[in-house]
C-alpha cells in the first residue's frame, strides 16, 4: 500500500471523504499506480463515491500502464466483458498474450482460450446439444459443456477463495449463512472475470439462449462429505418480472465423490453429471412467477468431494451502459 492510500484511507475514517479523494487524485497524477488503483476500486464499489464504472475503467487502465499487475488483469476483464465501456476481445486476449511472457496465470488463460472454438468478438461458435429430462419445469443436460481442463482450472482457481456458502433472506435481501445450504463456494464478479471465465459464461448464455450480461457472478462450489443443499428455490421471492431469476446453469467439475446428486423432488428426477456436463433448468415462469416444480435440492455428498460450478441467470441484464 502507497503512502497516499494509507493517508486517504485515515482521512476516510474521519468522514473526510474530499480530502482523502484530493490525496489520491493527487498522488495518482504524480505516477503512483496504487492510488489509481483505489480510485477506481471506490468508482467501482459505489460506497466512497457514485458508482462510475467508465471512470472505473479509465483508472484501472491507468493503474496498469503505471505498472499495476492486479489492475492490469482487472483491465482484462473490463475489456473482455464490455464493462465501463465497448468490448474489445481482440484487446483483451493479445493484453493477455503479452502478460503470459511473465504471468503464469495469464498464460494459462490464453491457453485455455486458445484450445475454444470462438469467433473475434469471443462469441463461441459450436452449438452443444442437450439431453431433455423435463418438460416442467424444463430441465436439460448438456453433455461436455466443459472440458477437463476448463473444469480443473475453476476447481483450482477457487480454492484460495473459498468461503462459506451464503442464502438470500427473504425479509432483508441480504446475502447471509443459513443451515439450508452447507457448502464453500467462490464467486467471480466482473472485475474478477478474467477472459477465460468470461469465454465460458458466454457459453453458458449461448446455451441457455440469454444475454451474458444477464448472469450473476459465476460461483464455484464445493460440498464436503455431509454437506448439502436442503430442497430450495432459485427464483426470488418479490421481485420485479424483469429482475427474476428466470434460469439455473450447473456444470459438474468432477467425479471422485459419492451422493451429491440434483435432486427435483416434485417430478422424481435426480441428476448426477459427468465432469464437464451442464444442468440447465427454469426457476420461473416468463412473468417472473417462481415454479414451485422446479424447487430442487443438491443432496448430501457421503464420499470425497464434490465441485460444481453455478450461474443464476435474470431475465433481464444486470448490467447496463
Amino acid at each position: 500500500m502507497s503512502e497516499a492510500v494509507t493517508q486517504a484511507n485515515l482521512l476516510l475514517e474521519r468522514n473526510d471523504v474530499h480530502g482523502a479523494a484530493q490525496i489520491l487524485q493527487r498522488a495518482e497524477r504524480g505516477g503512483d499506480a496504487l492510488a489509481a488503483r483505489e480510485l477506481g476500486m471506490w468508482c467501482l464499489g459505489g460506497q466512497v463515491v457514485r458508482r462510475d464504472l467508465a471512470a472505473s475503467r479509465a483508472l484501472f487502465a491507468r493503474a496498469a500502464d503505471l505498472g499495476d499487475a492486479e489492475s492490469a488483469a482487472i483491465t482484462r476483464a473490463f475489456l473482455a466483458g464490455g464493462i465501463g465501456g465497448p468490448g474489445d476481445w481482440q484487446r483483451a486476449v493479445q493484453l493477455l498474450r503479452e502478460a503470459g511472457t511473465n504471468d503464469p496465470e495469464a498464460a494459462r488463460q490464453l491457453q485455455l482460450i486458445e484450445a475454444m472454438d470462438l469467433g473475434p468478438d469471443g462469441q463461441p461458435l459450436r452449438d452443444h446439444p442437450f439431453e431433455s429430462l423435463s418438460d416442467t419445469p424444463d430441465v436439460r443436460l448438456f453433455p461436455g459443456l466443459f472440458s477437463a481442463d476448463e473444469s480443473a482450472y475453476l476447481i483450482a482457481i477457487a480454492e484460495p477463495m473459498l468461503e462459506p456458502s451464503v442464502v438470500v433472506d427473504p425479509v432483508t435481501g441480504r446475502q447471509v449463512r443459513n443451515p439450508v445450504r452447507t457448502s464453500s463456494a467462490a464467486a467471480f464478479p466482473f472485475r474478477l472475470e478474467n477472459p477465460a471465465i468470461h469465454a465460458l459464461n458466454r457459453r453458458l448464455a449461448a446455451a441457455s439462449g440469454s444475454e451474458v450480461r444477464a448472469g450473476e457472478p459465476l460461483q464455484v462450489l464445493r460440498y464436503e462429505p455431509g454437506e448439502q443443499y436442503h430442497e430450495h428455490s432459485d427464483a426470488l421471492p418479490g421481485v420485479a418480472p424483469e429482475h427474476q431469476r428466470v434460469l439455473t446453469f450447473l456444470v459438474y467439475l468432477n467425479e471422485d465423490y459419492e451422493g451429491g446428486e440434483t435432486a427435483f423432488p416434485a417430478v422424481g428426477l435426480k441428476v448426477r453429471g459427468s465432469p464437464g456436463d451442464g444442468l440447465l433448468f427454469r426457476n420461473a415462469s416468463a412473468n417472473g412467477v417462481p415454479d414451485p416444480r422446479a424447487i430442487h435440492a443438491g443432496l448430501p455428498v457421503t464420499r470425497g468431494v464434490k465441485c460444481l460450478a453455478s450461474r443464476w441467470i435474470r431475465a433481464s441484464p444486470l448490467i447496463v451502459e
